[in-house]
């Protein structure tokens, strides 16, 4: 299998307040990695360190044994690696098809993108239907899959998604993570998931990471931090 992203002792200050304090995780190839914690638990900034948004102050990033701490945002997304952000940050007076082609604007194989609009409009058809629809007329809901559908445009090998269940209708919540279950299985696209939502990150993952206020208080698989009476009683509602 292999580790796929390596974090070592990442630190990430906002100012002169530490957000990280020298986390270190791992993602195996083929993998849903999710990372739980309350709001503030420095989840997000995880993210966004990995993909260049957010600079570190000190630590190592690798991706597929390459150091890329230091490589800005567009270096990292040509090396497959891509972030969903919070809040989907969907292009609102572009369409749903400019969108997606924006997704694949580093790719040099446009015989390609056909195909790979198809797959996209076969796991999320409400998108097929509104390809002409401006993106900000779109529900939260349609707007995730569009932020989903822009970034598998890329060709990603792995995909950061950062909370993709917030503010959305319970019943496309469920069809979202049905659909990044499916893109993991059948396009090997290996997952580093932040979710609000612990009980149903854990159930899709293979491993996770709780964070608490900068730093890694537990790791294990998914079904044993499940199974944790401290996990349970802070972040899946007791029981």
């Amino acid at each position: 299998m292999g580790t796929m992203l390596e974090i070592s002792d990442l630190v990430v200050n906002y100012g002169s307040i530490a957000a990280l304090h020298g986390i270190s995780l791992k993602v195996e190839k083929g993998q849903i990695v999710t990372l739980i914690g309350a709001n503030g638990a420095g989840k997000t900034t995880t993210l966004r360190a990995i993909s260049g948004i957010t600079p570190a102050r000190s630590g190592s990033i690798r991706f597929n044994g390459e150091e890329i701490r230091t490589l800005p945002p567009h270096k990292i997304v040509a090396r497959s690696l891509c972030h969903v952000p919070e809040g989907r940050m969907v292009f609102a007076n572009l369409s749903v098809m400019e969108n997606l082609l924006l997704g694949a604007y580093l790719r040099r194989d446009k015989e390609k993108f056909p195909a790979d609009l198809d797959y996209i409009f076969g796991i999320f058809p409400r998108l097929k239907e509104r390809e002409k629809q401006s993106a900000g007329t779109l529900s939260g809901g349609e707007q995730q899959m569009l932020a989903i559908g822009r970034a598998l445009m890329s060709r990603p090998s792995c995909l950061m998604l950062d909370e993709p269940s917030l503010g959305i209708a319970p019943l496309l919540v469920k069809t979202i993570f049905e659909k990044i279950v499916e893109v993991n299985r059948e396009l090997g696209i290996t997952i580093l998931l932040v979710e609000q939502n612990a009980n149903l990150a854990l159930e899709i993952s293979n491993y996770g990471y709780v964070l608490e206020t900068g730093r890694i208080i537990l790791a294990n698989k998914a079904k044993q931090l499940w199974e944790d009476p401290k996990v349970r009683e802070s972040y899946l509602g007791g029981g």
